[in-house]
């Protein structure tokens, strides 16, 4: 098979979860699409590396190194090794009342303010797990950590959100917040 039709079959369909993970981590959409294509540009480069692994985790795995190999150039100030961000959400197509639909955006702009306040380690395994559906195993090959890490990791992260400022006050104190992110 050419590698052109091999990138179009195992890259191609993971773009948009390539982008939202790079757009987490990056916390901006230009940087983003700058990580992405050099992440596609990785992925061609070593496409015959792929075997009978899952082409997802493979290429996500790529992205997260592009991401970091990104940030040691353009932000070396910034402490990469512990700091994160989380997802967007979805409205609720059911919901046709306005006030509820403008109530469930401001909670989502407040949720997605307190996932970008998470320390990057967190906030990487919270959208691999909870945006991009991955299991802890594809989690622990894509960040090269071991899955008692990743389970660490998410419970920190979830554990930093239902303490989050942001958060609380947004629940006036006792009332839950749908975690629901897309």
């Amino acid at each position: 098979m050419a590698a052109n039709a091999r990138f179009e079959e195992l890259v191609l369909p993971h773009l948009d979860a390539a982008y939202n993970l790079a757009r987490w981590l990056a916390r901006n959409s230009q940087d983003a699409e700058d990580v992405v294509q050099d992440a596609c540009v990785r992925a061609l480069k070593y496409l015959d590396s792929v075997r009978g692994a899952d082409a997802k985790a493979w290429f996500l795995t790529i992205v997260r190194h592009a991401f970091y190999d990104w940030c040691k150039r353009n932000r070396p100030a910034e402490e990469v090794g512990d700091d994160e961000s989380m997802a967007d959400r979805i409205a609720d197509p059911a919901a046709v009342d306005p006030e509820q639909a403008a109530l469930r955006s401001a909670q989502a702009r407040v949720l997605d303010d307190a996932v970008a306040q998470l320390p990057l380690a967190f906030r990487e395994v919270l959208i691999l797990r909870e945006l991009e559906d991955l299991s802890y195993k594809q989690i622990a090959r894509i960040a090269d950590i071991p899955i008692g890490t990743v389970m660490s990791r998410l419970a920190r992260a979830r554990g930093l959100l239902q303490r989050s400022p942001l958060l609380q006050e947004m629940r006036g104190g006792s009332a839950e917040v749908n975690h629901e992110l897309h």
